[in-house]
């Protein structure tokens, strides 16, 4: 069974690929060998006992669906895919799976390896939506267009301005995110309690290891401090809410009454089942619709952050699903505005004939100068 009627209208299929329950179980035991052999590198365990656990890790075969229904009872997914483990080895291998470890090392660090892989999807598409916006910032900085305040007409300003704060919206929040991600994107490995205790002083190492081969930042333990997923998730609401001006602005320019601005035509989007001849901004849809549930999902992580202790009852669990749902709504408000970006269309006619109409003028004042300087400072 799945839900891709729920999340496929509202994220991409790589996005999906991420967070779905295969690469969560791939993650979960590249954490495990990992761990082997970092504590075979420090003397902790054996290089005998460490190469039969990274074999386990990738031979024992794990169904998603059975592994969710133990995780349900267990209450976090790492105590049964551990047991498998287990199950699979004999003797003083089976006991040094998992040495030095707990259930939210595992949680955490499959979290923060998503993530990344995450992020770096992400911005792929958040850089198209602003190479593109620049590019039409450019081409319309000395184009007189009615300017519009709390929803009524203002003064000219240059169409190219509305497009250039859109891409400097969209641009910090990619830049912002991408930080986020650097600085918080780390290993977790602190044990029960946070200690380290039980791998003979060599923790700190055993995890810089980790962190070097599974690609994440080394840390100390974090179990209770938050603060890393709060900033990730944020940036996140706030990437959405940048993408979900443009396509404010975009449905009411698209409108029949203005025009001034189309998505681009594409086979199968924008119709209507009861009405033939309409031309729906699908994109702006997909965009807004995320933007409407992110700031919701992002109050839950800031929520968590009073921790309890050591390691919290009920937070820490909350985050997971949280931070996946944030990373699938900006996955497909990204792609559908790059998509729009790239292929907009803009009637100059329409432009035109709308300010004439409103009878202020064309007098765009330094437009055209800040246009310049809003996509110079992306470009620098």
């Amino acid at each position: 069974m799945t839900d891709l009627l729920r999340t496929r209208p509202a994220t991409t299929p790589a996005m999906l690929a991420v967070f779905d329950d295969d690469a969560t179980i791939a993650h979960a035991l590249a954490f495990e060998a990992a761990l082997a052999r970092a504590q075979a590198t420090e003397g902790v365990i054996s290089g005998e006992l460490a190469r039969a656990i990274v074999d386990a890790c990738t031979s024992t075969a794990i169904g998603a669906a059975e592994l969710a229904e133990e995780a349900a009872l267990a209450g976090t997914l790492a105590i049964p895919l551990v047991a498998r483990l287990r199950a699979s080895l004999g003797g003083d291998a089976k006991n040094a799976v998992h040495k030095g470890a707990t259930s939210q090392d595992v949680a955490d660090t499959v979290l923060m390896l998503q993530a990344r892989a995450a992020t770096a999807l992400l911005l792929t598409d958040l850089d198209r939506i602003v190479d593109a916006l620049g590019r039409l910032a450019m081409h319309h900085a000395e184009t007189p267009a009615v300017g519009r305040t709390l929803l009524q007409d203002a003064v000219p300003v240059a169409f190219g301005l509305r497009i250039a704060h859109w891409m400097v919206g969209v641009a910090d929040a990619a830049e912002r995110l991408r930080r986020d991600v650097e600085d918080n994107a780390r290993i977790q490995l602190g044990g029960a309690a946070g200690t380290r205790a039980g791998l003979g002083g060599a923790g700190l190492a055993v995890a810089s290891h980790m962190a070097e081969e599974l690609g994440l930042a080394a840390s100390e333990p974090w179990h209770a401090r938050r603060i890393g997923i709060a900033a990730i998730g944020t940036s996140l609401a706030i990437a959405i809410g940048a993408i979900g001006k443009m396509a404010r602005d975009l449905a009411l320019l698209s409108q029949n009454s203005v025009g001034e601005a189309r998505e681009p035509a594409v086979a199968g989007r924008g119709g209507s089942s009861a009405m033939a001849h309409k031309r729906n901004p699908t994109g702006c849809q997909i965009a807004l619709s995320a933007a409407l549930r992110a700031p919701g999902l992002a109050a839950t992580l800031l929520v968590g952050l009073p921790q309890e202790e050591e390691r919290g009852l009920g937070g820490w669990q909350a985050e997971g699903p949280v931070l996946a749902d944030l990373f699938l709504l900006a996955a497909g408000a990204a792609e559908a505005m790059a998509s729009v970006a790239e292929a907009l269309e803009i009637d100059e006619d329409a432009i035109a004939r709308n300010l004439a109409n409103a009878g202020i003028g064309t007098d765009i004042g330094e437009s055209a100068a800040i246009v310049r300087a809003l996509v110079s400072r992306h470009e620098g």
